[in-house]
């Protein structure tokens, strides 16, 4: 008999729904895994077995009972550590937030719920959510399944690690500058950074953030197959009026051209060469599909990451300093004295200016994405990086810093961006990035399933 935990979601959904296979049995099969690899990985951090096995038996007495089910009924999936939870502490990898208990579901946790998700544990993350790396003094540190010499990616590396080892069929992440997207890319999954509004977010233990996270962070889901990033898309985009910024937008837009611009070096950036064949590839397997593929010159990326960066910090400065002192976390305290070297502090005038550009950059790329709907463009500069590589000096974060242009610069405008594994070297996974206009996420996934047909097998 098939290992229910190496099923992919949509596999899972449709047999717990005809009785083929029981919610039961399905979550107990992902709990075996936890069991087995979580120790060596140290993917999820906090295991919720009594209730994910309480979810799954209510789920197959409804069945039973003749109910309808939804569309996620019986699939094991992982939240973030840095969302709440009702009943769970939102540590976000911080000891001084380790009983930080949640009364109530952030937005995206019960839309996963409603639709029949069972929460089989809480993924890890770093220290403030703040690398595309994952350790913290809390947790520990998460490894990549593929090579524990690469990062798993960050911020959601918990995340990546689970879906790619069947401890979740679909992991729940955060993206405000690749936090979805690098950890699909490190861990060899998929990874879908929604346009900010589609995915309702808000945190009561926290309230309200600052105009930055406001603008650029959003929930999304990673997935071994692009199927299951489209039911986990449609699950996770149920409306929720606690977020002001959601907006009840079709899952599926007009028609559009099918034309794809081709960035293989944004803003003339360094980027390696087998990030550069897995490019080329893809740009000849969407053009066997009926796709036109031209190198296009886009607007900029570079300036929208300064920018990105600039806001970001600013918040970070006005309402994180008080935490980062008490948490006194090495990892993060070195990584914001290199944020500090990046980004000198700005005055009101300087915020003005950096919305008033934001509304500029956002303008020409809406235009640009009109014309061609498609980019089609790296994840990173670089195959993933040796772990803790950010930490290590100067020069390896300023490295790091460099090669993820692709994944700070569009946060900032608002956009979506998929990421697509398309293969390995040696061990370590590659892929590439597409990205679209605000709530175009159909044509990322459209595109994405012509790139990988099949669902990737569990490791």
């Amino acid at each position: 008999m098939t290992d229910p935990a190496t099923l992919t979601a949509s596999e899972t959904a449709a047999l717990v729904a005809r009785g083929d296979l029981s919610a039961v049995e399905v979550t107990r099969a992902a709990l075996d895994r936890i069991d087995r690899l979580n120790p060596a990985l140290n993917a999820i951090v906090q295991r919720l077995d009594e209730t994910a096995l309480a979810t799954a038996a209510a789920i197959d007495a409804a069945r039973a009972r003749g109910e309808t089910l939804g569309s996620l009924a019986g699939v094991p999936v992982t939240i973030k550590v840095n969302v709440d939870q009702a009943g769970q502490a939102t540590t976000n990898g911080l000891v001084t937030q380790k009983d930080l208990i949640a009364d109530q579901d952030n937005p995206v946790v019960a839309s996963l719920r409603r639709a029949g998700a069972v929460i089989v544990g809480r993924s890890n993350t770093p220290a403030f959510s703040l690398r595309w790396f994952t350790r913290n003094g809390l947790h520990g540190a998460t490894r990549n399944p593929h090579d524990a010499a690469l990062t798993p990616g960050g911020s959601s590396g918990g995340a990546g690690v689970a879906v790619a080892t069947g401890m979740g069929a679909i992991g729940h992440g955060t993206d405000i500058a690749g936090s979805i997207r690098y950890p699909a890319y490190a861990c060899g999954v998929h990874g879908l950074r929604p346009s900010l509004g589609r995915v309702a977010a808000f945190n009561p233990t926290a309230g309200d953030r600052l105009i930055g996270g406001q603008l650029m962070a959003v929930s999304g889901p990673l997935a071994r197959s692009v199927a299951d990033l489209r039911l986990a898309l449609a699950a996770m985009a149920a409306p929720d009026l606690r977020d002001p910024w959601y907006q009840p937008m079709p899952l599926t837009g007009a028609p559009a051209r099918r034309r794809v611009a081709y960035v293989e070096a944004p803003d003339g950036m360094a980027v390696a060469e087998p990030v550069r064949a897995a490019l080329r590839a893809a740009a000849d397997t969407l053009r066997a599909a009926g796709y036109e593929v031209e190198p296009v010159a886009t607007p900029p990326w570079a300036e929208a990451i300064t920018l990105q960066l600039r806001l970001w910090m600013a918040e970070f400065r006005h309402t994180g300093l008080a935490g980062l002192k008490a948490e006194n976390d090495a990892d993060a305290n070195f990584v914001y004295a290199q944020m500090t070297r990046h980004c000198p502090e700005i005055d009101l005038a300087g915020l003005m200016d950096t919305l008033r550009a934001r509304a500029r950059l956002t303008r020409l790329w809406r235009g640009f994405l009109a014309d061609w709907p498609l980019v089609l463009c790296p994840v990173s500069g670089e195959l993933p990086f040796p772990d803790q590589l950010d930490v290590a000096d100067e020069a390896g974060f300023d490295r790091v810093l460099a090669a993820q242009m692709p994944l700070i610069a569009t946060p900032f405008m608002g956009l979506p961006g998929l990421t697509i594994t398309t293969g390995k070297q040696g061990r370590t996974p590659v892929g590439v990035q597409l990205v679209a206009d605000q709530f175009r996420e159909d044509l990322l996934l459209e595109a994405g399933e012509i790139l990988a047909p099949d669902p990737i097998p569990v490791l």
